[in-house]
Order: C-alpha cells, then sequence, then structure tokens
C-alpha cells in the first residue's frame, strides 16, 4: 500500500491543468489533417451529410408539389361547385318566369272569359 501523499490544492490544479492540456494536444495529433483515416470519416460525415441533405430536399419538393395538386383540386371542384350552382339558379330562374307566363296567360283567359260573358249578357239582356 503507497504512503499518503499530502499535495497541495495549487498542486492538484496544476496536475489537472497538466493532464488536461496533455489530453488536448492527443486530440490534436489524432485528428491532425494529415492522418487519413480523420480525412476518410470526414469525407464520409460529409457525403452522408449530403445525402440527408438531398433526401430533405427532395421531400420538401414532394410536399409543396403535392400541396400544389390539392390547391389546383380544390380550386377545380369549387370552380365545378359554383357552375353547378349558377346553373341551378339559372334553372330556377327560368322555371319561375314560366311559372310566372303560365299564371299570367290563365289569368288573361279567365279575364277574357269573363269579358265575353258580360258582352253576351249585355246583348242578351239589353234587348
Amino acid at each position: 500500500m503507497s504512503a499518503y501523499k499530502d499535495t497541495a490544492y495549487s498542486d492538484r490544479l496544476n496536475a489537472a491543468a497538466n493532464a488536461k492540456r496533455a489530453a488536448l494536444e492527443e486530440f490534436r495529433a489524432r485528428t491532425a489533417a494529415g492522418d487519413p483515416a480523420a480525412a476518410e470519416r470526414r469525407a464520409a460525415r460529409a457525403a452522408i451529410s449530403e445525402a440527408r441533405e438531398a433526401r430533405l430536399a427532395e421531400r420538401k419538393a414532394a410536399r409543396e408539389s403535392e400541396l400544389k395538386r390539392l390547391t389546383e383540386e380544390q380550386a377545380a371542384r369549387a370552380a365545378a361547385l359554383a357552375k353547378e350552382t349558377a346553373e341551378q339558379e339559372a334553372a330556377r330562374t327560368a322555371r319561375a318566369l314560366a311559372r310566372e307566363a303560365e299564371l299570367k296567360a290563365a289569368r288573361d283567359a279567365r279575364y277574357a272569359a269573363r269579358k265575353a260573358r258580360q258582352a253576351r249578357g249585355a246583348r242578351a239582356g239589353g234587348r
């Protein structure tokens, strides 16, 4: 068993700083630009990132085209509904005008019949 070492606080701080510095130097040495494995890993990560960006762009384009198609389809349905409503309104107006014409013709016929009866009655009763 080793003996207890009584180290001062500043000694422990210096030791921690030295260890941190050594770890940083080791990391920089591993990720040096000349390391072919690191360059290969960076290239692989870049390729994956580009592929991800391409997939995201493709999905966004598909979403936008679907939204455009749905919007056009909805506009076409709205136009067809408006056209159908206008045709129904025109047909209803035509039926109303025809009904009014029929009623007027019937009223005119009743009026003419009444005038004819009155004229016959005046001829027969006046002599």
